[in-house]
């Protein structure tokens, strides 16, 4: 039996049927204060931008790139199946959004720093540890 996701108890449709209020009563206590204080300027667009992508998908068409440097707009349950490309400093990152990431920050999948992958002595290495010493 496969477990279907429950955000608090709620179901994902459950949460997309309800109202912004009583969706914001659900979150941790930064995310429900930063929802409380209202969306800005950049945030309500994007929101414009959210709810047209979703009308268009909805009626058999492509999905439209959604692009943003907003990391620090939460995740709410009417973006879920959408691909959102996040800025991370260098580039837009594709965030496949998933009911599991209802409540987070956009910012917490596009990740602003690499791994640091160190290679052999002259792969992209200083002029000085170019050399390995015969032995």
């Amino acid at each position: 039996m496969a477990a279907t996701f429950r955000y608090r108890g709620y179901t994902i449709e459950e949460l997309q049927n309800m109202s912004l209020e009583e969706f914001i009563k659900l979150l941790p206590s930064r995310q429900r204060r930063s929802l409380l204080r209202g969306f800005t300027l950049e945030q309500q667009r994007f929101l414009e931008k959210i709810r047209k992508a979703k009308k268009i998908v909805e009626s058999g068409g492509k999905q439209p790139r959604l692009r943003t440097h907003l990391r620090d707009m939460i995740i709410l349950p009417e973006m879920v199946g959408l691909v959102i490309h996040v800025y991370n400093g260098k580039e837009f990152v594709p965030v496949q959004i998933k009911p599991e990431m209802v409540g987070h920050y956009l910012g917490e999948f596009s990740l602003t720093c690499k791994q640091v992958r160190h290679g052999e002595p002259g792969l992209k290495a200083t002029r000085s540890s170019m050399f390995l010493p015969l032995k």
